[in-house]
């Protein structure tokens, strides 16, 4: 079992990023898909776009415990999520890449979280 990480795609490739996946529906504004250096685009994990687009409708920071319980019960129903369990159980380490500005209250996080939880049991 792997160690996963996250980190802005913005940020440069490293070689200790592992195996690089994003994690977000909508392809990241200003990257070029031959310089990104992903090895996979995992949009069935992202939150849907009904979730997304009511999270960043407002400013409303207040939002987040929200958006966090409703991306959760999205998570444990959705299927794709044992493709990356899968993913992350044959790589030594994984890292999920994502595009949003806020580092500290993204859907990223949110994901890392539920992954962390499964892998515990």
């Amino acid at each position: 079992m792997g160690t996963i990480q996250i980190k802005r795609i913005y940020q440069p490739a490293e070689k200790t990023d592992g195996k690089r996946i994003l994690v977000d529906r909508l392809w990241p504004r200003g990257v070029k898909r031959e310089a990104a250096e992903i090895d996979e685009w995992m949009k069935a994990v992202a939150p849907s776009d009904a979730l997304r687009k009511w999270f960043h409708q407002d400013s409303d920071r207040e939002k987040w415990q929200e958006f966090k319980a409703r991306y959760m019960l999205e998570l444990k129903q959705n299927a794709a999520v044992n493709d990356l369990l899968d993913i992350v159980s044959k790589n030594e380490k994984v890292t999920l890449l994502y595009a949003a500005r806020d580092e500290q209250q993204n859907h990223a996080l949110v994901l890392l979280e539920f992954i962390n939880e499964l892998l515990k049991r």
